[in-house]
């Protein structure tokens, strides 16, 4: 790929519109400094000096589309608290369409705070409910969504399964077939409990150790063989498109009928928190517009190693992800 090809990729994104489907978290930050010891406890006391709140989890993943230039619309079930107040005006402000993103009064919005002193962590509250949507909050979901989608046709559907509850099964299927019916490309980070219940999906996408637990095999090697058997038995089930494995500081992985390992590109890792956001959002824009999986690979690789290098959960700099691939992948004439 030239140059004119490299930049005319990167302007096309602007034509996609991507629907983000799954379970969204308020990402809170606090950072501060220690300068003594608790006397109720053997714990240091953090004075906090800045405080910050960002869209993460699903909410994350349309961020990472927007920055790439897509059209993003986020669809989840956040709690009818301040918390999901806040999440839902970050999305809004970020550009992201909120219109599927209901509220509910069964589940608090899921929120993670995180105590940074000196650019590492000190610790992380979790405040979440995970049971699967009642009854009462599923089926209008589902309606919604599928009705959503048959209006306006996007050229992508992500799934982000976090195990909160949003992508219980029967969400899961029935939006899928319907994905597959309208023709819209569908792309899954999964997690252990759905694993095996994207039949049918375009792109799957889970890291090394979900390969692991949802199949419950070893590989124990990292290496073209093993994964390659890997993906055997993930196309036995789910008779998907593309098998697209995340391997850390090894790369990352992709078979689609052709295989590869791609590895990664020596980085100053600070934080991997929302890595795997990027990579399935830049994935899926990049096999949108060139169905090629190995240069899917080869960009979300990129991309997945540039956001390591800021502390937090942040989303792709699209020009930074620009540089990275003409110094990284391409020939420029």
């Amino acid at each position: 790929m030239d140059k004119q090809a490299l930049h005319k990729l990167f302007d096309d994104m602007q034509q996609l519109h991507v629907v983000v489907i799954g379970d969204v978290m308020l990402d809170n930050y606090r950072w501060g400094i220690v300068e003594r010891q608790s006397p109720e406890a053997p714990v240091p006391v953090v004075t906090v000096k800045k405080r910050d709140n960002r869209l993460g989890g699903a909410a994350n993943v349309a961020l990472n589309c927007i920055a790439l230039g897509t059209k993003a619309t986020l669809a989840s079930i956040v709690g009818d608290d301040n918390d999901g107040a806040i999440l839902e005006q970050l999305a809004n402000d970020a550009g992201i369409d909120t219109t599927l993103l209901v509220k509910s009064h069964y589940r608090p919005t899921t929120t993670k705070t995180r105590v940074i002193v000196d650019d590492k962590h000190m610790m992380r509250l979790d405040e979440e409910v995970c049971e699967d949507l009642t009854t009462e909050e599923e089926h209008p979901f589902i309606d919604r969504v599928m009705r959503y989608l048959q209006i306006e046709k996007p050229q992508v559907v992500i799934f982000e399964d976090y195990n909160k509850g949003v992508l219980k099964e029967n969400v899961i299927d029935k939006i899928v077939q319907h994905c597959k019916h309208l023709g819209i490309i569908t792309a899954v980070d999964p997690k252990k409990k759905n694993f095996l219940a994207y039949n049918g999906v375009t792109i799957f996408k889970p890291n090394l150790k979900e390969v692991r637990e949802g199949l419950d095999m070893q590989v124990a090697e990292v290496n073209i063989t093993e994964l390659d058997v890997a993906h055997e038995v993930l196309h036995q089930s789910l008779q998907h498109d593309v098998t697209f494995i995340t391997l850390s500081e090894k790369g990352v992985y992709y078979n689609d009928g052709n295989s590869a390992i791609i590895p990664t590109h020596k980085r100053d890792i600070k934080d991997v928190s929302g890595a795997g956001d990027t990579v399935i959002a830049t994935a899926s824009v990049i096999f949108a517009l060139t169905k090629d999986a190995k240069l899917m690979a080869e960009v979300s690789n990129i991309a997945g190693g540039l956001v390591c290098e800021q502390v937090g959960v942040v989303p792709i700099d699209k020009n930074r992800l620009m540089e990275g691939c003409q110094s990284h992948l391409f020939v420029i004439q």
